[in-house]
């Protein structure tokens, strides 16, 4: 029976680790996803006011289709900027792309933020932003072990009215096939039920692994957009107010278009997660990595491509809801 990993982290993942970096007065941060050389990759966005760069060299039309990390990022566009020094940071490690003698590598490195302003933390920077020299530090930082919760690009987060944040998990397939999810959770919408205490994704829980808490009672439908205390409100309706900001790491030896559909079979674990999910205030994202075992070829080949992305989604579920309830003690 597929289990949680030893870790229960994207790390479990062989090759990727993890970095973060916190500014605490600013109340924003920094993760970084890196993997050990470059990896295929993809990326779907589905939200509705998404901040993303280099989203497009993952283009399964355009020529790379690899990177050696993923930045998320607090701070909105500034954000963006946290890329900067991880690309700085991995190519002074010699890791990038080598186009020509004596030229430095150039790492492939995608990157989203997040909307945190308006409730906490000083983002009087001025034309010095921090997000660069976090990147740095993150990067700098790389490791197998992360802390969850208010950390790196979720320490400003908020799930509709409560406190988000840097969530992880996994799922090990097979002895060789490991699934691994990491989002920075900062929806519009709510990641709890109407008793405000059991999570949407309690279906999906393994080990109380985000508290185990469960409906006491089944519940009346619920309205579609619910305006009460679990949404948020006032500044956080804007387009691009809010997001949730996904990654999903697989130790399978996939191609461009499965890496796709897997990500946007990940999709699926949002909408478990969070209500609603994709909003126009949203700018939901979700990066997919692989490098690993070659999968069977021939016609069952799909069946497992549908079965990672089966378990993606729901890995990416119990990430998002891993990372509110460590936000709740943070």
């Amino acid at each position: 029976m597929p289990r949680p990993g030893p870790r229960n982290l994207i790390t479990d993942v062989p090759g990727i680790t993890v970095g973060q970096a916190t500014d605490e007065r600013a109340a924003t941060g920094v993760t970084v996803i890196a993997c050990d050389g470059a990896w295929v990759a993809a990326a779907d966005v589905p939200g509705g006011g998404p901040a993303t760069r280099e989203s497009d060299v993952l283009g399964l039309e355009n020529l790379v289709g690899r990177v050696h990390a993923i930045s998320l990022s607090g701070g909105s566009v500034f954000g963006l900027a946290a890329a900067d020094g991880v690309v700085a940071a991995l190519s002074q490690r010699g890791e990038g792309l080598t186009l020509g003698p004596g030229l430095p590598p150039i790492p492939i490195v995608p990157a989203a933020c997040l909307f945190d302003f308006g409730h906490e933390g000083d983002k009087a920077w001025g034309d010095a932003p921090p997000y660069r020299a976090l990147g740095l530090a993150a990067a700098n930082s790389l490791s197998t072990e992360m802390a969850l919760g208010r950390v790196g690009a979720g320490r400003g987060a908020r799930a509709g009215s409560r406190p988000g944040g840097i969530g992880s998990a996994s799922l090990a397939l097979s002895e060789t096939l490991t699934v691994g999810a990491l989002a920075a959770v900062n929806p519009v919408g709510s990641v709890y039920e109407q008793d405000g205490k059991s999570f949407y994704a309690w279906p999906f829980e393994l080990d109380e692994e985000f508290g185990g808490a469960r409906p006491d009672a089944p519940l009346p439908p619920e309205d579609p957009f619910p305006q009460h205390s679990r949404i948020g409100g006032g500044w956080r309706t804007q387009p691009g107010a809010a997001t949730t900001l996904c990654v999903i790491a697989v130790s399978a030896d996939l191609t461009g278009p499965e890496c796709k559909r897997i990500a946007m079979m990940a999709q699926d674990g949002l909408a478990r997660a969070i209500r609603p999910a994709h909003t126009p205030f949203d700018g939901d994202v979700v990066f997919s990595l692989a490098k690993g075992d070659a999968l069977p070829s021939g016609p069952e080949r799909p069946v497992h491509v549908a079965r990672i992305g089966a378990a993606a989604a729901d890995v990416l579920a119990r990430a998002i809801a891993r990372g509110v309830h460590a936000a709740q003690d943070g």
